[in-house]
This record gives structure tokens, sequence and C-alpha cells, in this order.
């Protein structure tokens, strides 16, 4: 079902301002709260624009489109493991957070954009695809199924809500995880190969704040957001907002 914004601004998408938090890890359900928070306060302000971009400890979240039947781990190992198991208000399907997996979370003004859900979920791809294509890896999409593959393995999950038109979740880049554990949880769909990473196409590390500072431009200039500001930190995770907040122009 397209989901199309309501109505017509008349100020340009140019007059947006910004505001990237460049964070940590950060526990998934301080970053839903987080989220929440940014949501409440773009929806008051829809001149404002946020990117939240951390990690998350290990655990397994299930969107819309998943199932406890695309986890093939048992519960026991979970526990074990420590790896909790979340059942999420995204799209998409079932994921494994893992270090090195890059979480990427838009809070952004669709209407304000005049943006409906599909063509949001396209220009996010075009961003992520911009950032491999940077780092000369090639990726490919599936048409009705949201994602980035390389090799006919999914690299970029995509997943977003939508709350008062304003947007939040978004897409989970592997970078560097560990792979191994992605063999037994099917990310992409039941019969899909596991999914794969930056440094596994690339075939050697890279640095994540490479991936972050990329990501930020694109995603300024893709949705044509002319001022942007960074922070390293955000007070509702009980850290003080960092003082050396950079505005810069992309």
């Amino acid at each position: 079902m397209s989901l199309e914004p309501p109505g017509v601004w008349a100020p340009t998408t140019a007059d947006l301002a910004l505001q990237a938090f460049l964070l940590g890890t950060v526990e998934f359900e301080a970053a839903l709260a987080l989220q929440r928070r940014l949501v409440y306060n773009v929806a008051g302000d829809r001149d404002n624009a946020c990117l939240v971009l951390c990690e998350h400890p290990p655990m397994i979240t299930v969107g819309r489109q998943g199932s406890r039947g695309h986890i093939r781990f048992d519960p026991e190992e979970l526990f074990v493991r420590g790896w909790p198991v979340r059942w999420v208000n995204r799209g998409g399907g079932c994921l494994l957070h893992l270090p090195g997996q890059l979480a990427i979370y838009p809070i952004l003004p669709l209407d304000r954009l005049e943006l409906g859900l599909e063509d949001y979920l396209h220009r996010l791809e075009e961003v992520v695809a911009a950032v491999l294509d940077d780092f000369s890896i090639r990726c490919q999409t599936r048409r009705g199924q949201p994602g980035l593959w390389v090799n006919g393995r999914l690299i970029a999950h995509f997943g977003v809500a939508v709350r008062d038109w304003v947007s939040y979740f978004g897409c989970y880049l592997n970078i560097d995880p560990d792979l191994e554990p992605y063999r037994r949880i099917s990310c992409g769909g039941a019969g899909e190969p596991a999914m794969t990473s930056l440094a596994r196409e690339r075939h050697g590390p890279l640095r994540t704040a490479l991936v972050r500072e990329r990501l930020v431009e694109y995603f300024a200039d893709r949705f044509h957001l002319a001022r942007t500001s960074v922070f390293f930190a955000h007070p509702s995770l009980g850290t003080k907002a960092s003082t050396n907040a950079v505005a810069a122009r992309y």
C-alpha cells in the first residue's frame, strides 16, 4: 500500500536543518526512547530533521515481516549468549544486531519533504548505495523488497516506521560484524544466504568513522538539507551533549 503525504508545504526543503548524532554503542531500548523523543520534537517543529548513527549490543529484533521461524537458535542458546529477542514496530523482517553493524535512524518530517513512504525508502536506499559505491562496492535492489544486496547477499537491511508523518527506525548496514552467527538468522527471508559486510566485500577492514562521515554527507545532499550540526552525545542518554558540535554545510 502506498503512503502519500497530505498537502503541500510552501517553504523549500533547503530550509530544513539537520541534527546528526554520531553515537557509539547504545542499548537498543535507549536508542528507541531517543528516537521517540526526536519524533516528538520534529513533529512539533517540522523545520528540523535528525539522523542518529550508532551500534547496538548483541540482540535480535523482529519486524512486521519477520517471525520466530527466521531464528535458527534454540531459546536456551540465546539465553546462554545473552541475546534478547525484541519484536518491534518497523517494516522488514528478522535482524541480528552485533558490534560492527551501523544503525541508521533518520527522523524526518515526510510531509514537509513531500515524500510518500515508497519515495522515502528509495532515497534512503540511494544514500546507502552511494556510500557503498565510495568503497567500490556495487549493490543491487529488488523490486518490492527494501534492502541492498551484494552478490546475492544482503548487506543493508531496511525497515522503517512512521508516526504523525515523521519517520523513525531506518536501516542497518553491516560494516565489519562477526558474520558467522548470521548463518542462523534469516535476515533476507527464508532460503536467503547469510548477510555480508563491507569488510568482507572489500577483503579488508575499514574505519567506521569514515563510513559515518560519508553517510552524513550523502544523507544531507539527497534529502536537500542545507545546514547540518553534528553532535557526539545526547542528554537523554545520560551524557551531556558534546560542546564541540560541528556546524557544517554539505
